[in-house]
């Protein structure tokens, strides 16, 4: 096992947390947070989710870029062109480009 596994959320103020509607299917994993489909809420359900799955193994992170982007957060987006939201695992993105407990689940699993 590695030490902690960091997930970290990139998007915007007004963002939403999938380009699909939020609706009572439910395919992104998380009900605490339907039906806002707001980005800053689907976070704080994925953490709470994350937490009572993997305890301290695992930080979650919110980092919007409306007011400023980091130079890390910059270098990927100028090489990937990731969608939004993006997901990074332990500094790696990822192709999820929404916020899917499942997939982000499995891409822990590969760090744990």
């Amino acid at each position: 096992m590695t030490g902690t596994v960091h997930v970290e959320i990139v998007g915007l103020k007004t963002s939403e947390c999938s380009p699909f509607p939020c609706d009572e299917n439910r395919t992104c994993g998380l009900s605490g947070c339907y039906p806002s489909g707001n980005l800053d809420d689907a976070c704080k359900e994925l953490e709470k989710v994350l937490k009572a799955a993997y305890g301290d193994r695992v930080d979650l992170k919110l980092t919007l870029i409306d007011d400023g982007t980091p130079d890390y957060i910059r270098t990927i987006i100028e090489r990937d062109y990731p969608p939004l939201p993006m997901v990074l695992v332990n500094g790696k993105i990822t192709r999820i480009g929404r916020i899917s407990l499942d997939r982000i689940k499995s891409e822990i699993e590969k760090e744990l």
